[in-house]
């Protein structure tokens, strides 16, 4: 293998780089042309455009650049075509070598149905469910009522959450169904559904696994990654918190039997389900086969923390043909890891995705701390594609100081330009629940009144703002600088800071070099404070260290302490003008109208559903934020809407 073509693009593209650079094995980006510009692109050693914002599927395109460039294999990194058993004939047919598993293992798995029926025959448990070829509603109700309520309906071919529907109800199922088949059709050109058993207290548990082509197959231990919202992962860590040895040991051999009974070989993850309402006599919780996924996963890299293992080496050298690096007695598992999931996504509006240009991008470094991300500062985040910013991964010798090392990289971490989940992410890792390890995925729903923003500010975050604005901006280099500066610094420095509309006036005196004497605060009399770094400040008070992040605007102040952020301002707040829009229902981001659930003069609740809007190939549900009658519409199903657009006005 000489020259390896990416069919992907981002922060697995430059993944995949750095390794193959490693190795000594050339490497070629392709491109649309909206990533021209992108990191990938500049640092692989040849690129190529390719038309269209659909190019990274383009299997003919991609396996023409391949033969043009003289590339002789093909890692489709996650995505687009990573688990596309056609790519993967076409590239053998055309003399390439595809690194990634057998073209006849990715067509079992690459159903969920017929991915359990192999599974069920090798012995592996499966979750009790209909999944037969039947997709009428008729007989896709008789089934519901026999499986029972709740139940879980998720497109045969989907991933991601998309086409997943849970449902409490008859009255629900039809609704859900239609929902779950029109994503499904959307995003996999395929409709087809499963029902399953709605297990209401599941973990989300997955092995990784490699095979070779000489019969050799290891698992590199689980991940868990139960903390999800709307069944996507949010944060996933390795080893999973609380398993015994023995449930570790068994779901291991399960992720290998599963290898075996198909014939695989590559990496490839088999994702369970534990079921915390049913334990057996050990009190291990029941699990279930929910899919396996024959690629590598976005959360990887917690493996390869704990393992110091490189799992694409490992890819390459299984696709040329070589034994598996290492053998299950070999492999051992260093210290803890967690990884945090970046988005350009704004919590406040239900977590849409956000686009923009980043005019900055800086993350939190240190000991332990690795970031994998695909764009830089002048990026632009658009729609074409999955709007990941990054993933915050921490390593460290317990789980809680890989915890503490992931909250402080994001407590670190700078995103200007556009909104992201940067402060629920930290809030979400720093959360007690989360840090003794009690999670499901119905953890983030359950904590929801904890993961917003803090209602309170309490003096220390009004203190380290009022430093943060006061103190000199730089360290000064020599102690002549140093003096200099206390000679010239103000008697007394004012500062006025605004949070939820109350004024508060802070004075600082510096008493000493780092020693600052404060009014304005109760309780706080002289503390002890510096900068570290342009946004770092670290503050001894009354023994106490708080190591802090202030981010200066032209009239803000954001402090980020322990994983809770606080955004004040230096000017009093503007006031909203009369008759504002409360009624005025907006367009969160552009999409296309699937259904409008009102008319003109018909009077809503709170909470009502408006109308059904497609993004990112999955449904979003406008709801009425308050009371009223429909005063007027201004779509219509099937119409495009941009961001921002007024869609309803309800008075």
């Amino acid at each position: 293998m000489q020259k390896i073509l990416i069919a992907n693009r981002g922060e697995i593209a430059r993944r995949i780089i750095r390794t193959a650079h490693r190795m000594g094995i050339a490497t070629v980006a392709v491109h649309s042309a909206a990533d021209a510009d992108a990191p990938f692109v500049r640092e692989a050693g040849q690129a190529v455009p390719l038309p269209g914002a659909r190019a990274y599927l383009d299997a003919d395109a991609i396996i023409a650049a391949a033969k043009r460039t003289g590339a002789d294999a093909v890692h489709p990194g996650y995505g687009f075509l990573s688990e596309n058993a056609d790519f993967a004939k076409a590239l053998k047919k055309a003399g390439l070598i595809f690194i990634g598993p057998p073209e006849a293992a990715m067509r079992v798995m690459a159903l969920k149905d017929t991915a359990k029926a192999a599974m069920k025959k090798a012995g592996v448990p499966i979750t009790p469910g209909y999944h037969g070829n039947d997709q009428s509603l008729v007989r896709l109700q008789k089934a519901a009522e026999g499986v029972g309520f709740p139940l879980l309906i998720k497109a045969v071919a989907g991933g991601g959450g998309k086409g997943m529907r849970s449902v409490h109800s008859a009255d629900e199922f039809a609704e859900n169904l239609m929902a779950a088949q029109r994503e499904g059709e959307t995003s996999f050109g395929n409709p087809a559904v499963m029902l399953e058993k709605l297990i209401l207290r599941p973990r989300h548990v997955e092995v990784q696994l490699f095979a070779d082509s000489h019969g050799n197959a290891v698992h590199l231990f689980e991940r868990d990654c139960s903390l999800q919202r709307r069944h996507q992962k949010v944060i996933e860590e390795a080893p999973a918190p609380g398993l015994s040895d023995r449930l570790r040991h068994t779901l291991g051999i399960a992720a290998v039997t599963a290898a075996h009974a198909i014939g695989y070989a590559g990496a490839g993850t088999v994702e369970f389900i534990l079921d915390l309402d049913t334990v057996d006599a050990d009190g291990d919780p029941a699990f279930y086969f929910m899919e396996m996924n024959t690629r590598l996963q976005v959360e990887h890299p917690v493996t390869e923390c704990i393992t110091g293992e490189d799992l694409v080496e490992w890819q390459i050298r299984v696709a040329r043909g070589e034994p598996l690096p290492k053998t299950q007695d070999e492999l051992t598992i260093t210290g803890h890891a967690v990884e945090a999931r970046l988005y350009a996504e704004d919590p406040d509006s239900g977590f849409l995705p956000a686009t923009g240009t980043l005019r900055h991008l800086a993350f939190g470094s240190g000991a332990g701390v690795r970031i994998d991300t695909g764009v830089e500062t002048g990026s632009r985040i658009g729609l074409d594609y999955d709007p990941m910013i990054a993933k915050v991964i921490a390593h460290g010798a317990t789980r809680s100081e890989a915890i503490d090392r992931l909250v402080g990289a994001l407590d670190a971490t700078i995103v200007d330009g556009l909104k992201s989940n940067r402060a629920f992410l930290a809030r979400l890792a720093d959360h007690p629940a989360f840090r003794a390890g009690d999670v499901d995925t119905g953890f983030i729903a359950r904590h929801a009144a904890d993961l917003g923003a803090p209602a309170l500010c309490p003096p220390p975050v009004l203190l380290i703002a009022a430093l943060g604005l006061g103190l000199p901006k730089a360290q000064p280099a020599t102690i002549f600088e140093r003096l200099a500066i206390r000679i010239n610094l103000p008697a007394q420095t004012h500062v006025q800071l605004w949070w939820q509309d109350v004024l508060h006036d802070i004075s600082l005196r510096s008493v000493g070099q780092d020693r600052w004497r404060i009014g304005g605060l109760a309780g706080v009399g002289e503390v002890t404070a510096r900068r570290t770094g342009d946004h770092g400040l670290i503050i001894d008070l009354a023994g106490k260290l708080l190591p802090a992040t202030v981010l200066l605007g032209d009239t803000t102040v954001d402090v980020r302490l322990a994983g809770q952020s606080w955004h004040l301002g230096t000017r009093p707040p503007r006031r909203a003008s009369a008759g504002g829009g409360d009624g005025r229902v907006m367009a969160p981001m552009p999409g296309r109208v699937l259904s409008v659930d009102v008319a003109p003069g018909q009077a809503v609740a709170e909470g009502d559903r408006l109308l059904v809007l497609e993004a990112m190939k999955m449904e979003h549900r406008l709801l009425a934020r308050q009371a009223g009658t429909v005063q007027a519409l201004h779509i219509a199903v099937g119409d495009q809407v941009n961001d921002g657009m007024l869609l309803v006005e309800i008075g």
